[in-house]
């Protein structure tokens, strides 16, 4: 079908800087929708009705149009970050046709000389600052999609908590347009309060003595989490992980999840998995809060309730773990059957009762059992011995499709 719908990427350098495709369906426009800076970028030969996007924010302007001659404007490359990824997940490719720009990433890595493929693309868009957290390590590039002209001050203030100070600044105002600008620096002597609403940041990092440094593997020290005990210990938790096997875009429902490390590591392995952390306990709560935001995934949905009652009604899951509650009567059962086809269960048991249910659920659903136990050398005297963590019994099973 011929696409109703075109989508064109404009630049600061607006109207001239288009293409001839671009121009024609401009020109040829009937309704071109976009915010009031880019519908301010247009010439008067540009003859379409001009509507601004509602606020907050809807597609509805656009989706209700459907099938009659509309025109969207985004910034540059309309599916970087942009609304043209939005509408595509609400019609079909060939509803559309899409026309970018040459996007703010690109045109900062051009004037940085940066290889745009050594580089971490993020967007601080109506996302929480917290998110960069995930990606601070020694020698990462990190060019960032800015929330307004107050980012570069509270990234800069982040870097500095987070022990990179040493870590260098570019911000680039207005991208590609007359009043671009470039302002370099070191976040621990970043001043600036306020630039450019229209930014992109560009973050050299470079960690301090005072950084702590994450791992991309499973198994964080357990130092890096705030708890009360209630804890999935390192090694366990690397094994834990390893056997829940995330894959990206997978849910998990992290049931009893105590200081919320294994739901917060799922995340960890990949931008887009999810995770619902249920815990009733208000303290671990709290803990959970804080570890999402100060590990990278604020994200992290937290759920507050008892299972299995505040099971009811969640979002399918992928995959299931079960650290705390597998005795309480409808917990395994319910999470069972809310489990997808394909999906894998893992449920860990410290207690012989609670290894007796996990046995009894073996004999019911098949799966794999497997004891981990270990031991770490302490000093015992003037010498060393080995000192034995309770062991762990851990259930694994796939769910049959």
């Amino acid at each position: 079908m011929t696409p109703w719908l075109i989508i064109v990427g404009i630049g600061e350098d607006g109207y001239a800087g288009l293409g001839k495709a671009a121009r024609r369906a401009l020109l040829d426009a009937v309704e071109v929708i976009g915010a009031p800076r880019q519908l301010e970028l247009l010439p008067p030969c540009v003859r379409a009705n001009r509507r601004a996007w509602p606020s907050p924010f809807s597609l509805e302007p656009v989706l209700r149009r459907r099938g009659q001659s509309t025109c969207v404007l985004a910034s540059g490359d309309p599916m970087l970050f942009g609304v043209g990824a939005s509408l595509a997940r609400q019609l079909p490719s060939s509803e559309m046709r899409v026309l970018p720009a040459p996007s703010s990433a690109s045109l900062a890595a051009a004037r940085l000389g940066w290889a745009l493929q050594d580089c971490t693309l993020l967007s601080l868009v109506a996302r929480p600052l917290a998110a960069l957290n995930a990606h601070l390590r020694h020698g990462a590039k990190l060019l960032v999609l800015s929330n307004d002209g107050t980012s570069p001050a509270a990234v800069a203030a982040l870097l500095r908590e987070r022990g990179f100070g040493a870590s260098r600044i570019s911000v680039l105002e207005h991208l590609g347009g007359e009043a671009e600008r470039r302002i370099d620096g070191l976040a621990a002597d970043w001043v600036q309060a306020e630039t450019a609403a229209l930014n992109l940041l560009a973050l050299d990092c470079v960690a301090g003595e005072g950084a702590r440094r994450l791992p991309l593997t499973t198994g964080l020290a357990d130092g890096c989490y705030r708890h009360d005990g209630q804890l999935t210990k390192r090694d366990v938790r690397a094994v834990t992980l390893a056997r829940l096997a995330p894959m990206p875009g997978e849910l998990l429902w992290d049931v009893g999840a105590g200081c919320g490390s294994i739901g917060i590591e799922w995340m960890r392995a990949h931008p887009t998995c999810r995770t619902l952390a249920i815990e009733a306990n208000d303290g671990r709560q709290q803990h959970i809060a804080f570890n999402r935001d100060a590990l990278g995934v604020p994200a992290l949905q937290l759920v507050c309730g008892a299972a299995p009652e505040a099971l009811r009604g969640l979002e399918r899951p992928d995959a299931i773990f079960i650290g705390g509650g597998v005795t309480v009567p409808g917990v395994v059962e319910h999470c069972w059957e809310q489990l997808k086809p394909g999906g894998r269960l893992v449920a860990n048991a410290v207690t012989l009762q609670s290894e007796a249910t996990l046995v009894s659920w073996r004999e019911r659903i098949g799966g794999e059992l497997t004891r981990i136990a270990i031991a770490q050398a302490q000093p015992l005297g003037g010498f060393d011995a080995w000192r034995a963590a309770l062991p762990i019994t851990l259930l694994e099973v796939w769910k049959p499709c």
